[in-house]
Order: C-alpha cells, then structure tokens, then sequence
C-alpha cells in the first residue's frame, strides 16, 4: 500500500538520487512513466547515470531528445519515476518546470528539470505477511562513466537549469 511523503524527497532518496554513489547505483534500472498522446502509460527505463536529485523539490533528467518520453514530457509535463530495490520502493511524481533543453556534446540528448509533486511510498500490507521486493532491476554491462554520452550526461545534470 503506498501513502504519499509529500512533495519533498526524504533525505535519504535525496542522498540516494545525488550521484555521489554512482559508481554502486550503476547497473540498477530506473522505470520512468510518461502518458503518451492516447492518454496511456509510456515506460523507459533510466539509469542512476541519467537522474539527478538536486534538492528535495527538484531533479534533473537527460534522455534521448527525440524519443517518445521526451515527447511525452514536452507535450503533458509530467512523470512517474519509480524507484523498486529492496531498500526502497518509492514512486516520485514529477513535473516538467522546463526542457528539453540541448546537451553541449551529445545533440541526441536532452536535458529536462522537473520539480517533485508527490512522493509515495509503497510498503506491504498487513494482509501480505512481510512481502518484499527482493531485488532491483539491473542492467548490463554498466556503461563507462568516461564515454563521451556519458561524460556529456553528467555534465547536463552538473547544475540545475532552465531557460531564462
């Protein structure tokens, strides 16, 4: 059963979402959901190499600037993150506060802020006897941090920004 935390991160999922452990968090998958222009769910998965929490209102996000989850953003303004480890398994709502903005060294990227809405956490119910997610979704192999998108990513989510 998830019940909303507010529209602010904890401190913990700001520390988590920071990228100051990335050298642990890559390889993890991050869903992230759009609403497509049917009105259905669009999912992506992101890495922790592609996420930043700033604060505990605001993240940024580089994705493929062309892709139907950029669209998605561009066009509704909103997205669902979803956190599932065993840790954590938390679903940050979000909107668009501008993006997508272009990424010096990457033309097919592009860089998003958003600001926290709703932060929900989920826990099992009484009646699911202590069930627990047991294990994250992971990737491979974890992408180098010195690729030329990578280094041009982590450059996009140095410092927040939007147009003036």
């Amino acid at each position: 059963m998830a019940r909303s935390l507010g529209s602010r991160l904890p401190p913990a999922l700001v520390e988590r979402l920071s990228q100051r452990d990335l050298a642990n968090r890559l390889g993890i998958a991050l869903p992230f959901v759009t609403v497509d222009r049917e009105g259905r769910p669009h999912a992506m998965l992101l890495s922790y190499l592609e996420l930043r929490a700033y604060d505990s209102g605001t993240l940024g996000l580089v994705v493929q600037a062309r892709s139907a989850s950029a669209r998605n953003l561009a066009e509704r303004g909103g997205g669902t993150l979803l956190i599932l480890e065993p840790v954590a398994v938390v679903y940050v709502k979000s909107r668009v506060v501008d993006g997508p903005l272009d990424v010096a060294g990457a033309d097919a990227l592009g860089y998003f802020l958003l600001s926290v809405e709703d932060v929900l956490e989920d826990a099992a119910a009484e009646w699911e006897a202590g069930m627990r997610v047991t294990g994250a979704v992971t990737y491979a192999p974890r992408p180098a941090v010195d690729s030329a998108w990578a280094r041009a990513t982590l450059a996009a989510l140095a410092a927040p920004r939007a147009r003036a």
